[in-house]
């Protein structure tokens, strides 16, 4: 098992940055794709970004992927998620997830962690 702690959510302004970090527990962390969700206020959990357990491919949402980069370090057994021009619509507990990437797409979430709150004041 694999447990997952996000840390780094806070409050900023829109067009400022944050970067969120997500620690595993176990070296078994580099065996698996990992990956950010977030679920806005009120609304469904969405897919944000994910990145192969090599690091040698990576995914975005499309609204995103201009503004947002994930990058991981197996030696760390930490991902981030690196978020710039903030805007409000990107307020949301953000969660890292590992799992499987299929056919480029996220397919199966193994472990989740416990979100951190990301809050964007317009």
């Amino acid at each position: 098992q694999v447990q997952l702690v996000e840390s780094g959510g806070g409050l900023v302004q829109a067009g400022g940055s944050l970067r969120l970090s997500c620690v595993g527990s176990r070296r078994a962390f580099s065996n698996y794709a990992v990956g950010w969700f977030r679920q806005p206020p009120g609304k469904e959990r969405e897919f944000v970004a994910a990145i192969s357990w090599d690091a040698y491919n990576t995914y975005y949402a499309d609204s995103m992927k201009c503004r947002f980069t994930i990058i991981r370090d197996n030696a760390k057994n930490t991902m981030y998620l690196q978020m710039n021009s903030l805007k409000a619509e990107d307020t949301a507990v953000y969660y890292c997830a590992a799992g499987v990437v299929q056919f480029a797409h996220w397919s199966r979430s193994d472990y989740w962690g416990q979100g951190t709150m990301v809050t964007v004041s317009s």
